[in-house]
């Protein structure tokens, strides 16, 4: 039983409460489940991975940066993050949550993972929660997951692995002189949203519109 539970890895939870809390899927009907320690858990992740990148890349510019903390910090890494720490056996649900395979979804593993984040952070402080961080992405950061792959074919993948249409662009503007002209890029992904930038060249409005919208899409998983 979770009850029973006094620790995750290394971690000796001080208020076993919060990590019973952390592994209670909304489905119990219980008021007290993972989603309050999953918004903190995300602030708290947040922080530590930015803080974390700044210090072991200060050569690199914001747009790598960025692309290193996305890949870190998105669903798919957080729910391997959540086998790898032995959480999915642990998150309790009703068997009707059970048997529509709830446990297997990645969106809830990942939502425990960080609710565990915010249970550790908020039992034992920051520094116990960037240990626990640390611990499961510490490789992943110095591998640089991710990190090289441009924002269209980041955006592409994202489309893929949901089954959903492939993003879609079109030039929606263009100002400047002829030999040094702005494009303005829509880039579109049905009912899943829609951003647009600006850039020098087609390509390069391309790519930071695959950015801007697939960082929202991410902060709106």
């Amino acid at each position: 039983m979770v009850k029973a539970i006094t620790h995750i890895g290394d971690y000796q939870f001080n208020m076993p409460s919060l990590l019973e809390e952390a592994l209670t899927h909304p489905s119990l009907g219980r008021r007290q489940n993972y989603q309050r320690l999953e918004f903190l858990g995300d602030r708290v992740l947040g922080l530590v991975m930015a803080e974390t990148l700044l210090d072991r890349f200060p050569a690199e510019a914001e747009g790598k940066l960025n692309n290193r903390f996305v890949s870190l910090v998105r669903k798919e890494t957080l729910s391997e993050v959540a086998k790898e720490a032995g959480l999915v056996p642990l998150i309790r649900m009703t068997p009707g949550a059970e048997s529509e395979k709830t446990r297997e979804k990645a969106a809830v593993q990942a939502d425990v993972c960080e609710a565990v984040i915010g249970a550790i952070y908020q039992d034992g402080g920051i520094e116990a929660a960037r240990t626990f961080i640390l611990k499961h992405l510490d490789q992943r950061l110095e591998s640089g997951v991710g990190a090289s792959k441009d924002h269209k074919t980041r955006l592409q993948e994202w489309a893929q692995a949901r089954g959903l249409d492939l993003p879609a662009y079109k030039e929606i503007g263009r100002s400047g002189p002829d030999h040094n002209p702005v494009f303005e890029i829509e880039v579109s992904m049905g009912q899943k949203g829609k951003a647009s930038a600006k850039g020098t060249s087609k390509r390069d409005a391309q790519q930071l519109a695959a950015k801007a919208l697939y960082i929202e899409l991410e902060k709106n998983k």
